[in-house]
């Protein structure tokens, strides 16, 4: 009886307590979906490729495609894998998502604040003229003809401060910053506290005495525009003008292929400096290619094949036989060593293969191309004696000569590695525009002999949904000597160094005029 219950104890529990087994049957099923509930509840495995990110973009997996059947076809088991999914992650999951929700609330709350505060602003000189009319019209004193001229004084410094205002604070924003804006927070404070200081004097000096003199309220009001015309003026100072002098020389590289830039930032915070970085990256740096640095890992993993590690140890205990399995282990161990030291010049030949490859490729591609801007040209000769009604269109023609340049192109950029880049209708889109703007054979090819900078290809292959700054200092302080921080994305990241610009001391050597003067003297025996 007793080894009986054991059995099915342990069947139940699967290296659990054996003490439950003098339960019955009923509680032993009771315990057994408590204890696969509670398992299921400590890790879940998603069986996912095993190169892909696990919430990465789905512009980065390229042209692999996704099963519609995916909730059916999933695998979940127990236990702990490489790409494993528990709680913890199920959290951070959530949190990244609110931090997201967070960001765009916080844009639209600033918005709101700025929208509020300069209402605020506009508001307040003309309630400052307008108030007196409502609460003691009789008791005001006529307004001459200075006091008139003040109001177009107002009219037009309210028109100014108006235009300044949207042209510099309501521009489209660029980005999301992870922090506040110090300066452009400072002036916000400025501002409020300015206008809060000029309200409570108006209602201490003006409103409780019920002032008569009409004429010192509109200077009044006048000087608070003109306080906050010079507001503006110290705003674009510290928003635009202090930052333009070169102060930093950065250094760019990314951490993938090690492409590097260099660039001269003025007085910048770290935040404001890695927006900067990233409006150049897409403008400079040529596309992210991951499929470039699979040759380097495919020779790595190609070594690491090559070597045999043997166990020294046999099943036998004979002495002779462990030390004849060891010399021949480390035989193995020297010839691949050896094989090791020659790795180099299997670089060399595969290089100069793929060059050859790739010289060939571009060869028959350009003379595919020529070839069919001939025939581009010899139609359009052939369409200026057709009726109107005949012509074809550009996008017509680049679809009836794609077919003569597509077979090349595909196999040039297939060894290029740039396939993922350039998809059809992509190509025929540069096609129909070079054909509408009479553009040479060359110069419909320079977009894909040269690899170009990010912003040429399309969206969906380079644009990343956020990037992740990573300084050790605040990312509101400036920039410093010897500062670094990191750029991530979900493939690469852009490693940033600053060095400070040196302090230039340049001095002046005159050269007297006189000092360059000489004489020829030439004899008269000489045949000259």
């Amino acid at each position: 009886m007793d080894t009986e219950s054991t059995y099915s104890g342990y069947s139940y529990y699967s290296g659990r307590s054996r003490g439950s087994h003098r339960h019955g049957e009923r509680s032993r099923d009771r315990h057994k979906s408590r204890s696969k509930d509670s398992r299921s509840e400590k890790s879940v495995t998603i069986n996912t490729p095993p190169a892909e990110p696990l919430l990465g973009d789905s512009a980065v997996r390229g042209e692999q495609v996704q099963d519609d059947n995916w909730g059916e076809t999933t695998t979940a088991v127990t236990g702990t894998s490489e790409h494993s999914l528990s709680q913890e992650d199920i959290v951070r999951i959530t949190k990244d998502l609110e931090d997201s929700v967070g960001l765009d609330c916080r844009r639209y709350f600033t918005r709101t604040l700025a929208v509020i505060l300069g209402l605020l602003v506009f508001l307040t000189p003309l309630a400052f003229l307008v108030l007196p009319h409502l609460l003691w019209p009789e008791k005001l004193q006529s307004c001459g003809t200075a006091c008139e001229g003040l109001f177009i004084s107002v009219a037009f410094k309210l028109l100014i401060l108006l235009l300044a205002v949207w042209a510099l604070f309501f521009r489209p924003a660029r980005a999301g910053l992870p922090r506040v804006f110090v300066f452009r927070a400072l002036l916000a404070v400025l501002v409020l506290l300015f206008v809060v200081s000029y309200w409570l004097f108006y209602g201490v000096r003006i409103l409780d005495s019920q002032d008569e003199n009409y004429q010192g309220i509109v200077q009044y009001a006048v000087s608070l525009v003109d306080a906050l015309l010079f507001i503006h003026y110290l705003a674009i100072v510290l928003l635009e003008l202090r930052q333009l002098q070169p102060c930093f020389s950065v250094c760019v590289t990314r951490s993938t292929d090690g492409e590097t830039r260099h660039y001269n930032l003025g007085q910048l915070s770290i935040q404001r400096a890695a927006l900067a970085i990233i409006e150049h990256y897409y403008c400079d740096f040529p596309v992210h290619n991951p499929a470039l640095l699979s040759a380097s890992k495919s020779r790595a993993a190609k070594h690491l094949a090559g070597l045999k590690v043997y166990n020294v140890d046999g099943p036998g205990n004979n002495a002779a036989a462990a030390g004849l399995a060891h010399s021949q282990s480390r035989a193995m161990i020297a010839a691949a060593a050896r094989r090791r030291d020659t790795s180099h010049n299997e670089l060399y030949y595969e290089e100069a293969e793929h060059e050859r490859r790739v010289r060939k490729r571009k060869a028959r591609l350009v003379v595919a191309v020529e070839e069919a801007f001939t025939h581009i040209k010899r139609m359009q000769e052939e369409e200026q004696k057709k009726a109107p009604g005949d012509v074809m269109d550009p996008r017509e023609a680049a679809q009836a000569i794609f077919p003569s340049m597509a077979r090349a192109l595909q196999k040039y950029l297939r060894t290029t590695k740039q396939q993922h880049c350039h998809s059809m209708e992509s190509i025929q889109q540069h096609l129909a525009f070079c054909i509408t703007n009479n553009m040479t054979p060359k110069a419909f090819l320079e977009s894909y002999l040269t690899p170009g900078p990010t912003l040429q290809y399309s969206r969906d292959h380079w644009l990343a949904r956020q990037w992740t700054l990573i300084s050790e200092a605040s990312v509101t302080s400036g920039l410093k000597d010897g500062g670094v921080f990191l750029l991530k994305c979900v493939d690469f990241s852009l490693v940033v160094t600053s060095k400070k610009i040196p302090y230039i001391q340049m001095s002046e050597e005159y050269i007297d005029p006189k000092s360059h003067k000489f004489v020829l003297r030439l004899q008269s025996e000489t045949s000259v």
